[in-house]
Order: C-alpha cells, then sequence, then structure tokens
C-alpha cells in the first residue's frame, strides 16, 4: 500500500495557502532530504505494529459498507410505502450510511472496528430503526452476534458483518429526502432534531471538520497513526479512565499540522510533541473559533459555564455544539501525559540528530518497575456475560477513583494502567470470571514525619459504593459481582500479575501478599496470555451489578479470595529509589520556538488542591475494644488482635440497618482491617525488622477470610434487596511510612 509523502514541490503548485486554524502558523519551511529519509524510516517502523491494514482488507470494508448502505436504502424505501408517501417521494427518498471516528478519519487498524450513521428522513422513527432494521439485520446470513442498545446514552446496534465488528447510530433528519451529497457539517442541519439524534450526528461532524481543518490530509493522517500507536504503548490511550481518547489525540495531531502546514510526518511527530510539552494548560486548545448556531445547545464555555473552567487539559471539538472531549482529565493523567510529552520531545530530538531510531519512541515503558506503591484494583463474577457488563461499569468509574486518591493529602499522584488483567482464580473448583487494573501511586515526602500513616479506606470505600450504587440502581443486581481493593508494593506484583507482563526479572521477595484459600490448597497463579489484553468497556455497560452478596456470613472453612487484601511486611532488599514522574526535564527544551496559545479564552486555573486529611469516622465495631492508635497497633505481637482494624459502618451511615447485618459484620469484619508498613518515594531504604515479620505474615490469612465482603452502600434507600441479607462491610487500607 503506497503511503505518499508530500513535498513542498506539490505545494508550491497550488495558489497562496490557505490559512489554518485560529493563529498563525509557527513554520512555512519546506521539508528537507532528510525529512523525507526519516519520514520513510517512520513508516517502516510502524509497518510491523499492524497500525495499516492491507488494501485486500481495506477493499473488504468498503464492500461491506456498500452492502450495508444498500439495505438502508432498502429499507427506508419499504417504510415510506408502508406509511403510504407518494411514489415519486420513495423513489427518491435516499437514506445513507455515513462513517466516522477512525475509519472515516483513515487511520485505522487492522482488525479495527467501525464506527457507522444511518441517517434517515423525518417520517423514519428511531423506533422503527431499532425494530424493523433490526430484524432486516437479522435476516442477513453475513451478520452475526446482532445486539441492540436503545437505552445508552447514544443509542446503537452493535454487529459483526462479514467478520468486521460495525457500531451503528441513527439520526432521523427533518428532510423529506436525504440526497447522497449530503454534507453532515451544515449546522442548519440540527435544527428541530431530537437530542439523541444531534449526539449521534456529532460524530461524523467533528471528523470531517477535522479533514477540513488540517492543510494535508496524508502527512496528518501519517503523523496521527505514529501517535496513536505511541500513546497506546506509553499506556495513556484512554477516554473513559482519564487519558485522551482517539478524538482528543487526532484534534491535537490537527493543531501540530495547522501550526507547520509544510511539513512532513517526521517533523510533524517532533514539533507534536514540542508543542504540546510546552502548552500551558489549562489553556484550550481549538482548531477553529466556536460559532454560534442560536440552537441553544450547550456548548463549552468558561466565561458562561462555571463547570468548564475546572477543566484541566480542555480539547474542544471543532463541530457546533463544542465540547471538551477531555473532561475525563485529572490532575495526576495531566501529569503523566505531560511527562510523557517531554520524553517524546527528548527521544525525538535523537531521532533528528540521528542518534535514535524511530523503534525508541515506541519502546513501552515498564508500568509495573516506576513505582514502588500500588493499588490493586479486582472486579469479578460468575459469568463471562456478567463479567463483560460488570467491568464496563467497574472501569468507567475507575477515574473517581483516582481523582479521590489525588486529593488526598499525602499523595502526589495516581496513575492508572489502561490495560486490565485476568486474576487468579479464589478457587479454582469454581467458575469465576476476574479482571484486575493497577494504580501507581507516588507519596508525598514530607520532612517533619518520621512515621507516616496514610488511610486509604475513605477513598477506596467511596469508590466501591459509588460502584455498587450505580449497579443497584440500574436494577442488574447479580449474586457474586464484587469488586476488592488492596494494596501491595512493587516487589509483590509477580505474585498477582503474568509473567510477561512484568518485563525486567527481578528476584522476587516471598513474603507480603498470600495467595492460598484458608485449607491451604494452593491456587494456580498461571495465566492465560492470549487474555491478558485490555477489556473493553460494552455499551451496555451502565447495566451491571452490585454488592458481594454470599448470603449468610462465611464459614472458617470458606474459600477465601485470593487477592482481597495485603497484609505488607517491613522486610524489603534495598531498592533503587524510583524517580518522580514529573522530574524528568527533556532533552529538546532548548528550542526558541513559541508556542501559540489560544487568546480566544482565557486561561483558567485549576481549582485548588484540598489539603484536608481524611480520616474514616467508622473504625471500630460495636462492643468492641478501641484500637491502638500509632506505632501501637502495628506492633502487637498477637495476630488475632492485630486485625482488629475494621472500617465497619456507623448507625448513622445504615439506619436500617437489620439484626442479621449488624451480626454478621461484627463476625467478618474483625479480618478486615490491612495495616501495611510502607513508606514514599525516598532514598532512605525501609527498616528491615524481622521482629514485625512475622506477625504481619499471619494477619494475611485471617484478612482473606472476609474479604468477599467488599464494600458497603447505604442500603436505606433500595426498595426490594435480594432474598438474603447483604452483609455491609468496610475494607480498610491504611499504610504506615517509616521514614
Amino acid at each position: 500500500m503506497p503511503f505518499p509523502v508530500t513535498t513542498q514541490g506539490s505545494q508550491q503548485t497550488r495558489p497562496p495557502q490557505k490559512h489554518y486554524g485560529i493563529t498563525s502558523p509557527i513554520s512555512l519551511a519546506a521539508p528537507k532530504e532528510t525529512d523525507c529519509v526519516l519520514t520513510q524510516r517512520l513508516i517502516e517502523t510502524l509497518k510491523p505494529f499492524g497500525v495499516f491494514e492491507e488494501e485486500e482488507e481495506l477493499q473488504r470494508r468498503i464492500l461491506i459498507l456498500g452492502k450495508l448502505n444498500n439495505l438502508v436504502k432498502e429499507w427506508i424505501r419499504e417504510i415510506s410505502e408502508s406509511k403510504n408517501l407518494p411514489q415519486s417521494v420513495i423513489e427518491n427518498v435516499g437514506g445513507k450510511i455515513f462513517t466516522f471516528g477512525s475509519y472515516r478519519l483513515g487511520v485505522h487498524t487492522k482488525g479495527a472496528d467501525i464506527d457507522a450513521l444511518c441517517v434517515a428522513p423525518r417520517h423514519v422513527d428511531r423506533s422503527d430503526f431499532f425494530t424493523s432494521f433490526y430484524d432486516k439485520l437479522k435476516l442477513q446470513e453475513e451478520v452475526k452476534d446482532l445486539r441492540a442498545v436503545e437505552e445508552a446514552f447514544v443509542p446503537v446496534i452493535k454487529l459483526c458483518f462479514d467478520g468486521i465488528e460495525i457500531d451503528i447510530l441513527f439520526a432521523r433528519l427533518a428532510l423529506q429526502t436525504i440526497p447522497e451529497d449530503l454534507d453532515l457539517r451544515d449546522d442548519s442541519l440540527l435544527k428541530n432534531l431530537d437530542i439523541r439524534c444531534i449526539r449521534s450526528l456529532n460524530g461524523c461532524r467533528v471528523t470531517d471538520e477535522i479533514l477540513h481543518l488540517v492543510p494535508n490530509i496524508d502527512n496528518f493522517r501519517l503523523t496521527l497513526r505514529a501517535i496513536k500507536l505511541w500513546a497506546k504503548r506509553h499506556n495513556i490511550y484512554s477516554n473513559i479512565l482519564g487519558f485522551l481518547g482517539g478524538v482528543s489525540w487526532a484534534m491535537l495531531v490537527a493543531r501540530t499540522c495547522q501550526l507547520y502546514p509544510n511539513a512532513i510526518a517526521s517533523t510533524l511527530v517532533h514539533k507534536f510533541f514540542l508543542v504540546f510539552s510546552k502548552w500551558e494548560w489549562p489553556n484550550p486548545v481549538l482548531l477553529k473559533q466556536p460559532e454560534e448556531c442560536n440552537l441553544n445547545l450547550p456548548v463549552w464555555d468558561p466565561r458562561v459555564n462555571p463547570s468548564d473552567r475546572y477543566h484541566l487539559m480542555p480539547i474542544i471539538t471543532p463541530a457546533y455544539p463544542q465540547q471538551n472531549s477531555t473532561y475525563n482529565v485529572s490532575v495526576s493523567t495531566r501529569m503523566v501525559m505531560v511527562e510523557e510529552f517531554k520524553q517524546g520531545l527528548a527521544i525525538t530530538d535523537e531521532i533528528l540528530l540521528s542518534k535514535a531510531e524511530w523503534s525508541k519512541l515506541f519502546e513501552a515503558p515498564n508500568f509495573f518497575q516506576k513505582y514502588k506503591h500500588y493499588i490493586v484494583l479486582l472486579a469479578s463474577a460468575p459469568t463471562e456475560k456478567q463479567r463483560l457488563e460488570w467491568v464496563g461499569l467497574v472501569e468507567s468509574k475507575i477515574r473517581i477513583l483516582v481523582g479521590s486518591l489525588e486529593k488526598n493529602e499525602f499523595i502526589t499522584l495516581a496513575h492508572v494502567n489502561p490495560q486490565s488483567f485476568p486474576a487468579p482464580k479464589e478457587n479454582p473448583d469454581k467458575e469465576e470470571f476476574r479482571t484486575m487494573w493497577v494504580i501507581g501511586l507516588v507519596f508525598k515526602k514530607t520532612e517533619n514525619s518520621e512515621n507516616l500513616s496514610v488511610d486509604l479506606t475513605y477513598d477506596i470505600q467511596s469508590f466501591t459504593d459509588t460502584v455498587y450504587r450505580q449497579a443497584i440502581n440500574s436494577k442488574m443486581f447479580e449474586v457474586d459481582m464484587k469488586i476488592a481493593a488492596m494494596h501491595v508494593k512493587r516487589r509483590q506484583l509477580h505474585q498477582l500479575l503474568p509473567n510477561h507482563v512484568l518485563q525486567k526479572k527481578k528476584k522476587h521477595s516471598t513474603e507480603g501478599v498470600r495467595l492460598t484459600a484458608l485449607n491451604d490448597s494452593s491456587l494456580d497463579l498461571s495465566m492465560d496470555s492470549d487474555n491478558s489484553m485490555s477489556v473493553p468497556s460494552p455499551t451496555s455497560a451502565m447495566k451491571t451489578s452490585p454488592l458481594n452478596s454470599s448470603g449468610s456470613s462465611q464459614g472458617r472453612n470458606s474459600p477465601a479470595p485470593a487477592v482481597t487484601a495485603a497484609s505488607v511486611t517491613n522486610t524489603q532488599a534495598p531498592e533503587v529509589p524510583v524517580p518522580q514522574v514529573n522530574s524528568s526535564e527533556s532533552s529538546g527544551g532548548t528550542s526558541s520556538e513559541s508556542i501559540p496559545q489560544t487568546a480566544a479564552q482565557p486561561a483558567i486555573s485549576p481549582p485548588p488542591k484540598p489539603t484536608v486529611s481524611r480520616v474514616v469516622s467508622s473504625t471500630r465495631l460495636v462492643n468492641q475494644p478501641p484500637r491502638p492508635s500509632g506505632n501501637a497497633a502495628t506492633k502487637i505481637p498477637n495476630a488475632v488482635v492485630g486485625v482488629k482494624r475494621t472500617s465497619s459502618p456507623h448507625k448513622e451511615e445504615s439506619p436500617k440497618k437489620t439484626k442479621t447485618e449488624e451480626d454478621e459484620t461484627s463476625e467478618e469484619a474483625n479480618c478486615l482491617a490491612l495495616s501495611g508498613h510502607d513508606k514514599t518515594e525516598t532514598k532512605e531504604q525501609m527498616d528491615a525488622e524481622t521482629s514485625t515479620a512475622q506477625p504481619e505474615t499471619m494477619q494475611t490469612a485471617a484478612c482473606l477470610v472476609a474479604s468477599q465482603k467488599t464494600s458497603s452502600t447505604d442500603l436505606s434507600d433500595i426498595p426490594a434487596l435480594p432474598a438474603n441479607p447483604i452483609p455491609v462491610i468496610k475494607n480498610s487500607i491504611k499504610l504506615r511510612l517509616n521514614r
């Protein structure tokens, strides 16, 4: 498949250069011969990663979309006849399939799905789309895995057409017929439309605007392929987790193309990192001046909307109604991305100086060597179908946990890895599907305190409560859908993750996370490498279910979850300190180019970070002796006493809790507290106090018993509960950081 490289010669044949973007270009320099050579090398480096689709496969997609387009026209004619429209109208009624997303941008990879939009005239209803068109698709022998998600925020029909996954949205325009040359960028098409139709149209309108706002589409596409691959390799490609999604990366690349309109891909990749490593966030990235269409639709404007002033990394879609595509970005995710921009600039500086190859840019960093402390989230469900729904809901809420953690006064950064992993089963004989995510933590360096106690119970608990509450409200509660969290240190990750994930082989400590059930039968820790890919969030992710309901309290012989709590000891081999995420300086910082910021919108300072320490109010059981505070709590030699660090709910939190629930809570919560002795990113090494290692390790097995009861929620507002009462347990995570 040829990849054209546009040179300045072809640009010179055009009339005077059109102006792109809201500012003048930084440079109009023509590409040099070395730039063309570097671009060709970039193409060769990208090929093994599968970012280019073969011509044969591309033609197959075009053929499939043609069949789908004919089906739409045929279906709309049938609907028109059933509604007794005049024959003259029926003959020209039209109807069309539009594409958007990566396929429309021309940057889709091998095997990628296609985002499509079915546009129909005014006499075709959305209900027709989800009934008669759905039935028509069902009759096609090429169509498999057909499912409709009518209640989604953007309603969609999902299907696999001859091996290609396709998501089809629906928009009904206020037109009698749909012409073949319809331009969806026309704002007048939005008049008198249903809000769901406006949302459905938005994807196509944004994609088409982006393609019309770049100086050279081929250079834009090649650059975007490289940047998307880089972002995925560096684990910063995920809108749902607070990083950037495909359309956001496309807009950043498009803005770079506007600033360097004559540059080719090798230069544009370098300039991309230069521009956005120096960008003064939260100044917004705009591809064109926002236009007001007087349709009274909400648009992004911090001068009018106070909530828009809190967006940390605004990238504004160019089509009306303009929206911020990065509203999920948090302080931590922005910090991680800006640091990656700086690292990318340093590497591309080396590449342009022939000191490195393009392959260095796409080397995947080892996330699991980057931090010393991690939070592991685990979601489990009894069937694969339920796991997909449960994982979708949990994943959509992880950014809430990240936001809560980064507001903790002792935490500098919380970095979630967008890739999820299969988790070992708690009971090999039981059918169960488990998925886990890993969040890296950086703690603040405090000079005044020798021993620092960090309580993450509130942060974890508010997250699990949110997940369970939404699952209950969506009326998709299923027994044995669980979510749990635990703290582990870097040296313990090998007990949870597949070997191929932990690239750097180290001598692992055998202390810390115990992955054995209470009956002493060892768990199979082998992972299926084929399944260790990130789990996509289904559109039906909102339909999920909550609360680990195991009915009555578990007996001592019941198998315990393998991964829900960890007791961390003080015994640790010396470790090389990991640098802070934002500490490295880019070698490309000497450039004198001025990066134009957006003048149209005022710079919005992010809100100040709260510095109030959060303390869990419910830290003891009823009739339980007070828990010793400070170091005293960690040096109790008796393991049974040592684990009595519970976070059972107060009566105010659960006013309607039954006597049965209280009894079960009292019995189970004794084993739930987690006390880890750890430290932050400091150069001092851990105190190797083997005297504390024994009781700490003994706590682990006891902690695992009640960890099946992973979370609590206020049940007073739930009209109907499952037949068996649900024990409400607070899962406690407390760390002691020794200086």
